[in-house]
C-alpha cells in the first residue's frame, strides 16, 4: 500500500468519524458504531479493544463488547478450491458429505460441516481469500491513525494507542495461521483429557494446514440457553461451579488458558447431567503467565478475599503494576475505598471478575500497566463468572476460589513441588552442574589475578602514601617558615 492510498484511507476514516460523531464528545456507543462502519477487521479490533479495561472506562468497554464478528459468507466454490489446494485432493475424495451452506462466517474465516469417509462428523474452518493482505493493509492504517491520535490528543499517553495497536497486531497475525489455533486446541484438549469439567474437540492434523483446519464436530447446548439446559435435567449448580474450576485450573494448574471464552464459544455437554461439563471451541486466542505473575496474582486474589488492603497495595507496587514511587498508604486507602462498598453485600452476591475490574480502574491514576495476558485473564474471569451466574444465580465464586488459592500457594513451597521440578528439569540441572567445576576454576583464576593485582596496587598505594607523607612534612615546614617570616616582619615594622 503506497503513501497516497494510506492518506486516502485515513481521510475516508476521518469523514466517517465525523459522520458518526466520534470526534465530538466520544463515548463507547459512538466508537462501536464507528468501528462497525469501517468493516469487519476494525470490528474485530473493537472486540479485542473491549478487553483493554486497563485503559478504557467500564462503559466504553461494555459498549464495544456488543460488536459481533459475523460477516457475509464468501462463495462456497472458493471455499472448496482453497480446501482442495491445501489438502491436495478433491472434496469428494476427502469427505463423504459436504454441507454447502456455511455454519458460520466471520471476519477472518468461514466454517462448513462435513463427514469423513470413516463416518465421523467434522467442521472445516478456512481462512478468507487474500485475508492476510487485507489485514496487513488495515494494520498500516491503524498504526498511522494511532500516530496521528498520539499527536493530536493530549491524554493519549494514558490510552497507549501505539501499544494497543501493537498488541492487536500480535494477536490477529497469530489467527492467520490455523496451525497455531490447532496447536492451542490440542494442548487445551490434553490438559483436560481426563476431566469431566471441559471437553475440547479433536484436531485432525492430517487435514490441517495454515489455511485449513478440520475439527471434530461437537454436539452441545449453547451456554445461554437456560431452558434447554433445564430440559436435559442438568445440575445447574455443579455446572456453574465447574466453570469456576475450569478457570482456576487453566490459570494455576496448567498456566495456559482459553482467552476468548465468551458465550458464543462455550457449550454445555449433554453427557452426565449429574456432573455436567462444558465444551469449548475457537482456541485462537490463549494466554499464559510467568511464574512470578501467577504467584503475584494468587496472592493478590487471596488479599482481596481476606480484605487485606495493605498487602494488596504492596503487591501492586512490588509487582510493577503501578509506578514504583506510588505511596503505599495512599494506594491502600484507594483500594479500600474501592472494595469496602462492594463487601457490604453478601459474598455470594459479589461478582469477583467485576471487582477486579474496579480494582484495575481505581489504580489507573497510579500508572497502571498490565501485561496483555493479565488483561485477557481478567476478561476471561468476567465471562466465566457471568456465564456461571446466568446459569446458577447463587454461584459462590469466593467459596470455591479461596481454598483453591490457599492450597496452590502452600503447594508452591512443598518438598514434593521441588522434587517434581528437579525431575522435570533434571537434564538442565545436570548440564549446569557439569559446568560448575569450570566456573569454580575460572573464579579461582580471577581471585588469583585479583590477589596479584591487589598486591601490586597495595605497593603503589604505600608509595603514594609515603610521597603524600613527605609532602605533608614539607607543607608543615613551609607553613612554619611563612608564619615565622610574618612574625619577624611584624616585629621589625
Amino acid at each position: 500500500m503506497n503513501f497516497i492510498i494510506v492518506i486516502y484511507e485515513l481521510l475516508k476514516m476521518s469523514v466517517l468519524g465525523i459522520h458518526k460523531g466520534v470526534f465530538y464528545r466520544p463515548n463507547g456507543k459512538k466508537l462501536a458504531a464507528y468501528l462497525e462502519s469501517l468493516g469487519p477487521i476494525f470490528t474485530k479490533f473493537g472486540q479485542l479493544l473491549s478487553t483493554r479495561t486497563d485503559i478504557l472506562d467500564i462503559e466504553t468497554a461494555k459498549e464495544l463488547e456488543s460488536l459481533t464478528d459475523s460477516c457475509k459468507p464468501f462463495d462456497v466454490s472458493k471455499f472448496k478450491k482453497i480446501v482442495e489446494l491445501e489438502l491436495g485432493d478433491s472434496i469428494e475424495n476427502i469427505f463423504d458429505e459436504f454441507e454447502e451452506k456455511p455454519l458460520a462466517a466471520a471476519s477472518l474465516a468461514q466454517v462448513h460441516s462435513a463427514k469423513l469417509k470413516n463416518g465421523k462428523e467434522v467442521v472445516i474452518k478456512v481462512l478468507r481469500p487474500n485475508i492476510e493482505r487485507r489485514v496487513r493493509n488495515n494494520l498500516r492504517l491503524l498504526k498511522a491513525a494511532a500516530r496521528i491520535f498520539s499527536y493530536l490528543y493530549k491524554d493519549s499517553y494514558r490510552l497507549k494507542p501505539n501499544q494497543v495497536i501493537k498488541d492487536y497486531e500480535t494477536t490477529i497475525l497469530k489467527e492467520l495461521d490455523l496451525r497455531l489455533e490447532a496447536s492451542n486446541t490440542n494442548l487445551t484438549r490434553k490438559n483436560f483429557l481426563d476431566s469431566s469439567e471441559l471437553y475440547i474437540p479433536e484436531v485432525y492434523w492430517d487435514l490441517t494446514t495454515s489455511k485449513v483446519m478440520v475439527l471434530e464436530k461437537i454436539d452441545g447446548i449453547p451456554c445461554t440457553d437456560i431452558k434447554e439446559i433445564e430440559k436435559h435435567n442438568i445440575d445447574k449448580k455443579i455446572l456453574a461451579e465447574n466453570g469456576v474450576m475450569i478457570f482456576l485450573n487453566q490459570v494455576f494448574r496448567d498456566n495456559f488458558f482459553h482467552a476468548d471464552m465468551h458465550p458464543g464459544n462455550i457449550f454445555v455437554s449433554k453427557k452426565n447431567p449429574d456432573n455436567p461439563g462444558y465444551i469449548a471451541i475457537d482456541c485462537a486466542i490463549t494466554g499464559s503467565l510467568s511464574n512470578d505473575e501467577r504467584y503475584t496474582l494468587a496472592r493478590m486474589l487471596q488479599s482481596v478475599l481476606k480484605q487485606n488492603y495493605k498487602s494488596l497495595a504492596n503487591l501492586f507496587i512490588t509487582s510493577g503494576w503501578v509506578n514504583p514511587d506510588t505511596n503505599n498508604i495512599e494506594l491502600e486507602n484507594t483500594l479500600r475505598a474501592c472494595c469496602e462498598p462492594i463487601f457490604e453485600k453478601p459474598l455470594s452476591e459479589i461478582e469477583f471478575g467485576k471487582l477486579l475490574l474496579y480494582l484495575f480502574q481505581s489504580t489507573r491514576q497510579y500508572g497502571l500497566s498490565l501485561q496483555t495476558s493479565l488483561v485477557l485473564l481478567q476478561k476471561t474471569l468476567i465471562h466465566i463468572e457471568g456465564m456461571g451466574r446466568q446459569i446458577y444465580p447463587d454461584l459462590d465464586f469466593w467459596g470455591i476460589a479461596e481454598p483453591y488459592l490457599d492450597d496452590w500457594l502452600t503447594e508452591q513451597f512443598s518438598p514434593l513441588k521441588l522434587k517434581d521440578y528437579i525431575i522435570d528439569n533434571k537434564e538442565d540441572i545436570l548440564f549446569k552442574a557439569s559446568e560448575v567445576p569450570g566456573i569454580v576454576y575460572e573464579a579461582l583464576d580471577e581471585l588469583r589475578g585479583y590477589s596479584k593485582t591487589k598486591q601490586s596496587n597495595e605497593k603503589r598505594i604505600l608509595d603514594l602514601e609515603l610521597k603524600l607523607s613527605n609532602q605533608k612534612y614539607l607543607i608543615i615546614v613551609i607553613g612554619i617558615v611563612i608564619m615565622v617570616s610574618v612574625a619577624i616582619m611584624m616585629i621589625v615594622s
